[in-house]
């Protein structure tokens, strides 16, 4: 029962997050037709988050004693990494490609799980994930605007690792074996944002932004809406909830399930953009929509079992939705380490 309904408040975190990031984009377009640079609002919306944050970094300062590389990864890959990459992917791709690409990483999660920690995935998680990235191309109608860049492609893979490092990161130090390692997820996301911001000072360069445009009103599906209301939204639901209630749901969940679960960002952002922006969908971006949905309920079916420890390393954690194919499995590979020890956007 505890289990159950652990999983049942991860996959309600996993939806407000995906509910979160996905209305990031509604927001940011009105200030950007309003004149400002993508890259300016990107670094608005983590450097004001990161401003947020600083009580709760400050809280937790010592865990630039303890996990300096895990604060680092997570600011440089999770923050960073993810915006900067898909930005400079949209200077050569269309959106919709770049977008596509992007949420690949479900996808390569479970390959990172399958072959470099070379442990067992179910196959709802593997359906799951074939069935949301298929899904997502009628969402986003990659076809509408497929065109061949290498580069630009080679970028939009960039921002799909970088979210790969997201899910990964999130679900480090959730469950150590020692209660006093434990890591706090909302200090790595403080401290993941303050070094996402300072990278993306130096790649968005704010000081040539027009700060002006923040003081005034900006056109939202034919309302004037106060800009400095949407800049809140963005800090404040797009970033700080959003990063909070992700990285707590792929600790509940786990990556692989939690990644397939995020590619309703998608969805939810298209359906927004039709609610407030006025922007129609078409017949498959609805039925790729649903299956979107389709994939995303049968991968949050496959959850971890956990057993029991192996020299203190971490939990173990097999990918399988009943615990007697977990435990047969167990026995064949013989896993001794925990998923969520050792690992590595947006």
């Amino acid at each position: 029962m505890h289990a159950s309904q652990g999983r049942s408040v991860g996959l309600g975190l996993a939806l407000l997050s995906a509910f979160a990031f996905g209305g990031s984009g509604v927001a940011a377009k009105p200030l950007i037709e309003a004149g400002l640079d993508p890259l300016h609002v990107v670094w608005l919306r983590v450097a004001g988050a990161a401003l947020v944050m600083l009580p709760i970094a400050w809280r937790h300062r010592d865990l630039v004693r303890r996990r300096p590389a895990l604060l680092a990864g997570f600011g440089l890959f999770a923050v960073a990494g993810v915006q900067a990459f898909y930005f400079a992917s949209l200077s050569r791709i269309p959106v919709g490609v770049a977008l596509l690409v992007e949420y690949l990483a479900p996808a390569l999660v479970l390959l990172w799980v399958r072959f470099v920690r070379r442990r067992p995935v179910s196959r709802a998680a593997a359906v799951g994930v074939v069935l949301a990235v298929g899904g997502l191309a009628c969402v986003v109608e990659v076809w509408a605007g497929l065109s061949f860049d290498v580069i630009g492609l080679l970028l939009a893979l960039g921002a799909a690792c970088c979210q790969v490092g997201y899910f990964l990161l999130s679900d480090q130090g959730g469950d150590p074996a020692d209660p006093a390692e434990a890591v706090d997820p909302l200090g790595v996301i403080a401290y993941g944002l303050l070094i996402g911001a300072l990278v993306l000072t130096v790649i968005a360069q704010p000081w040539g932004m027009d700060f002006a445009l923040l003081t005034g009103g900006v056109d939202m599906g034919g309302s004037d809406i106060a800009a400095p209301l949407l800049l809140g939204w963005i800090v404040l639901v797009a970033t700080v909830l959003a990063y909070g209630t992700g990285v707590v749901s792929v600790r509940r969940l786990s990556p692989q399930v939690a990644g397939v679960v995020a590619c309703l960002e998608a969805v939810i952002a298209t359906v927004l953009a039709w609610v407030l922006l006025g922007e129609h969908l078409s017949a498959p971006q609805i039925l790729g929509g649903f299956v979107v949905l389709v994939g995303a309920f049968i991968a949050q079916t496959s959850t971890p079992q956990p057993t029991a420890r192996a020299g203190g390393v971490g939990d173990t954690e097999l990918l399988g939705a009943e615990a007697a194919e977990a435990a047969e499995t167990a026995e064949v590979v013989g896993e001794g380490d925990g998923l969520s020890a050792g690992r590595t956007a947006t």
